[in-house]
């Protein structure tokens, strides 16, 4: 009896741990140069709701620099743009699978040499849910609640697998195409190579009778 609940104990751990773990969300602190744009991109499958918190860094004796910043889609679609702010948050649902792209860059006349830090704080899919209105909503805690964030993970991490397996499916899929033209590429170059050397040999041999040297 004491094994079994030490297993299960085990086991409820292991899966607090995995839920943190899947839970942790992506911070990152930037420099942005004084001229030109500072980027960032990840590859975010479609359906996934993206939630992302950004501001200017004050660091010891300088002032706050105002930024601007632009979120786009694989295809080129503008999902968020502001300028000339110091913060700023932005929140949308993927409709296409592929990398999104934020950048940073300086607004205005900014301090000449000035490298402003910025720090995004950026979540994807179970780690933008809001855990605090669905224990809520469903009058739960402790426990129940861990095990179905857990529900969540597992989910998502089913929804990503998917995701990867459709994505090596069609690389495969335009790799074999590619291949094959290859192949008749090669071929067809092989035949015309054949038939010129031919067509050489031909013109040769008619040269040198015409000329009687054979």
């Amino acid at each position: 009896m004491k094994l079994r609940i030490g297993s299960e104990i085990t086991l409820l751990v292991l899966l607090l741990c995995l839920t943190t773990l899947f839970l942790e969300t992506q911070a990152l602190w930037m420099k942005i140069p004084s001229s030109g744009t500072k980027c960032v991109s990840e590859d975010i499958q479609s359906h996934v709701v993206v939630l992302a918190d950004y501001y200017s860094v004050v660091e010891q004796g300088h002032q706050v620099h105002r930024i601007s910043t632009k979120v786009t889609s694989p295809c080129g679609n503008n999902l968020h743009h502001k300028e000339n702010v110091t913060h700023g948050q932005f929140a949308f649902t993927t409709t296409e699978s592929g990398n999104y792209v934020v950048c940073f860059w300086l607004s205005g006349n900014q301090q000449e040499g000035a490298t402003p830090s910025v720090n995004l704080d950026w979540r994807t899919g179970i780690a933008a849910k809001d855990w605090d209105s669905v224990a809520k909503k469903e009058k739960i805690e402790g426990v129940e609640l861990e095990l179905l964030k857990l529900k969540g993970i597992v989910d998502a991490i089913h929804h990503y697998l998917t995701y990867l397996k459709d994505k090596e499916a069609k690389l495969r899929e335009v790799s074999e195409k590619t291949n094959a033209k290859v192949a008749w590429f090669s071929i067809m170059s092989l035949g015309l190579c054949i038939s010129v050397s031919a067509l050489q040999l031909w013109y040769l041999n008619s040269y040198f009778r015409k000329k009687k040297l054979i």
